[in-house]
């Protein structure tokens, strides 16, 4: 046991030796192998560095580039330059599509240049409403609402007494608060207007949980739409939008907006019938001034037309402002109203306050004012020919007390006090001609006055005396008219015989006497 402990130690250092000299050997082999083997595999991926008269035999490598993954939802925090772009990212309606949509479709498509101009109005007005509709939450889709309503047009009004961008009638504006009086009608008014439809618009979508339905209440009616789904109800039928009984108004009123919806929807569509690009930013701005101004002044000191300022402002009546109203300017012209109004020395008004001290036709007034009774009648709201009392109040053109046209200012609406003409009582011709009438006197007008009293006086006298002359003759005519229908029943066929003859008269007359 002790020996084959002392040997196995050298065994180990002898295979270890063997195991050394063997791979020296075969070393230098290997590397050749290996060298040569590489070669090839280098010249696939390096044709450069391998034999240049092979290049031909060998492959080319082409690197193939990654595909993007697209993102499934789209990040509407990046901000775009084109508002068309922004609005369809906002669409969140259910598309209605039946036959009236690709009517209304068509129509759009086949009237380009009506479509043009009203997407061009509409340029002042959509930035605005759609960042109203966002704040809110609501569908961009709504932005389109007035192209049905108005095309657009502030100063639409309608048969039913609707007006503005989103046509209010008088009874809804008051619901919504929308101020109507002498000096201004807010349901015109740009910002206001737009506020009190998308509140309406949002009070009757949370009444029906849907947007059709939304819509046919904006224009038929709320109260109508739900008797109209009460009826649907009872009848076992479906209550949606297309299977409502309605006026054809309303029946067309949603495809009218879905047609539009899907003009404007399509980047293709908007380039072929050559729509208007309109940019994503704020055309106007809002801001007020402490004193009344005149729309004409207001319009200059912004550097823009009276035409444009209109058009963002149509809500005055008047061709003034009342203090502290808000103006809307467009926001690149903000800063230069606001220095020209800091800058100007000039007064911001040129009408004042007047007061007929007598009764007057408004050309006589308009003549003290250097102005024509037709500028007057359009400015105050008048007929042109009216007669106005004592106590009335104008506005004439003028610099005149600040304190009577704010004591104006403050009142809902100027008193008007409309008299009748005075009656001309003419007294005898004149030399002039034969049916020429001069005008009487004072005193023929009193004398011709206290004549007319007594005249009357005697007048109902004598028609006293009449009437009892009269009432007996009567009674005499009535006896013999009893005496004579006594005789006329006696002989009866007689009676009877002259009937015939009046109606036969009366036949002939009409041409229908003769027959073939």
């Amino acid at each position: 046991m002790l020996h084959r402990k002392a040997l196995s130690p050298l065994r180990r250092l002898v295979w270890t030796a063997l195991c050394a000299v063997f791979l020296a050997l075969s070393a230098p082999t290997q590397a050749d192998s290996y060298e040569s083997d590489s070669l090839p595999r280098l010249s696939l991926i390096m044709p450069s560095l391998s034999d240049q008269g092979t290049a031909d035999d060998t492959l080319t490598v082409h690197e193939i580039p990654v595909v993007p993954q697209l993102s499934s939802t789209i990040d509407l925090t990046i901000h775009s330059n084109n508002l068309w772009e922004r609005i369809r990212n906002g669409f969140a309606m259910t598309n209605l599509n039946d036959d009236l949509v690709l009517h209304y479709q068509q129509w759009y498509m086949n009237r380009p240049d009506a479509l043009r101009r009203m997407v061009e109005r509409s340029r002042p007005y959509l930035h605005y409403i759609v960042e109203e509709l966002e704040a809110r939450g609501m569908p961009t889709e709504l932005a389109l609402l007035p192209m049905v309503e108005s095309a657009f047009n502030p100063n639409a009004n309608s048969s039913a007494h609707a007006s503005g961008l989103w046509q209010f009638i008088p009874a809804t504006g008051k619901r919504f608060n929308l101020e109507q009086n002498w000096w201004r009608d807010e349901r015109r008014d740009v910002v206001s207007s737009t506020g009190a439809a998308l509140d309406y618009l949002q009070a009757i979508y949370d009444m029906h949980g849907d947007w059709h339905l939304a819509l046919a209440s904006y224009n038929w009616g709320e109260g109508a739409v739900k008797r109209a789904i009460g009826k649907n109800e009872s009848r076992g039928l479906p209550t949606d939008y297309p299977n409502l009984t309605m006026p054809n108004e309303t029946r067309n009123y949603v495809p009218k907006l879905q047609a539009l919806k899907n003009i404007l929807g399509d980047p293709a569509m908007i380039s072929q019938l050559g729509l208007p690009v309109i940019p994503n930013e704020p055309y106007f701005a809002t801001l007020e001034t402490r004193r009344p101004m005149d729309v004409k002044t207001a319009a200059r000191l912004a550097n823009i037309s009276l035409e444009e300022f209109k058009r963002l402002n149509p809500s005055h009546n008047r061709p003034i402002i009342k203090a502290d109203t808000p103006l809307v300017i467009p926001a690149d012209k903000l800063d230069a109203f606001r220095s020209n109004l800091k800058n100007t020395q000039a007064p911001l008004t040129q009408w004042q306050a007047y007061t007929v001290t007598s009764a007057s036709r408004l050309d006589r007034i308009a003549a003290n004012f250097d102005t024509t009774a037709s500028e007057l009648a359009k400015v105050n709201g008048l007929s042109e020919k009216v007669r106005l009392g004592a106590g009335s109040t104008l506005l004439v053109p003028g610099s005149g007390s600040s304190i009577s046209l704010n004591n104006l200012l403050n009142t809902s609406a100027p008193q008007h006090i409309i008299e009748p003409e005075p009656v001309v009582h003419t007294c005898g011709k004149t030399k002039r001609g034969k049916h020429a009438t001069r005008k009487c006197s004072k005193r023929e007008q009193r004398l011709a006055a206290k004549g007319s009293k007594g005249g009357s006086k005697a007048a109902t006298g004598k028609s006293g005396a009449r009437q009892t002359a009269s009432a007996t003759k009567s009674g005499k005519a009535s006896t013999r008219s009893a005496a004579s229908k006594t005789s006329g029943h006696s002989k009866g066929k007689g009676a009877a015989a002259t009937k015939p003859a009046k109606s036969g008269a009366k036949v002939s007359k009409s041409g229908h006497g003769r027959r073939g």
